[in-house]
C-alpha cells in the first residue's frame, strides 16, 4: 500500500489516473485500453507507447468516479500465474487529494513482484499533476522503453492479446484449479 497527497482537486487525480489511449508517464509509459472505456466488468490492456507490445490486462472490478477504480491485472510476460488486484482509492484532504494506492498478489509470484512498483507510480503521479513532468526517474525510465521494447519477448506482441482475447477474471480458473466465479475474490 501507497500513500501520498496530491495538491490538485479530486476531479484532476481522478481523470488522470482513468486516462485511456495516451501515454501515462507514471504507469511506465503505457497506454491503457478499453472498448468504451473503463467499466465494471470490461476488459482493459496497457500496452507499449509503440503499440506493439501488451505489457498487462485484466479487467476494471470497480468503477466508482471519483473515489475508487479496481482492476484485476496478469502480466503477459507472467500469464500463467494468477491475476493481481490493483485499487486506487481518492479522497479529498486540506490541501488536495489523498491518494491510496493498493497492489494484492500472491507472495512469491513474477506478478507480486512486477505489481511492487507502486511508490514509482504515486511519485510519478503526484509530479505528472503538480508539475507536468515525471520524477527525474520516470524520465530517465521513459527514455529506456525504446530499449526496453526490442527485449520483449514475442508473446506479448499485440496481435495475440485483442481486447476480445483478454480473460474476464470472474469465469477464469486459477493456478490450483480454483474457480474464480465468486467476485473475482483473490485467494
Amino acid at each position: 500500500m501507497w500513500r501520498v497527497v496530491i495538491r490538485a482537486p479530486i476531479e484532476t487525480v481522478w481523470n488522470t489516473i482513468v486516462q485511456t489511449d495516451q501515454v501515462l508517464p507514471f504507469l511506465f509509459g503505457a497506454i491503457c485500453q478499453a472498448e468504451g472505456g473503463l467499466q465494471t466488468g470490461r476488459p482493459m490492456r496497457m500496452v507499449s507507447k509503440d503499440g506493439k507490445s501488451v505489457i498487462a490486462y485484466g479487467e476494471v472490478l470497480e468503477f466508482s468516479p471519483p473515489t475508487r477504480f479496481s482492476h484485476a491485472i496478469n502480466f503477459a510476460m507472467a500469464a500463467d500465474e494468477p491475476p493481481a488486484r490493483t485499487t486506487y482509492e481518492l479522497r479529498e484532504v486540506a490541501g488536495g487529494t489523498e491518494l491510496t494506492l493498493i497492489s494484492e498478489a500472491l507472495a512469491g509470484t513474477k506478478t507480486a513482484k512486477m505489481s511492487g512498483s507502486g511508490q514509482f507510480i504515486v511519485d510519478n503521479l503526484k509530479a505528472v499533476i503538480e508539475t507536468g513532468k515525471p520524477t527525474f526517474g520516470g524520465r530517465m525510465m521513459l527514455m529506456m522503453n525504446p530499449i526496453v521494447s526490442l527485449l520483449t519477448p514475442a508473446r506479448c506482441r499485440i496481435e495475440d492479446w485483442p481486447l476480445s482475447r483478454v480473460p474476464i477474471w470472474g469465469g477464469e480458473t486459477s493456478q490450483s484449479g480454483e474457480d474464480l466465479e465468486d467476485g473475482g475474490e483473490l485467494r
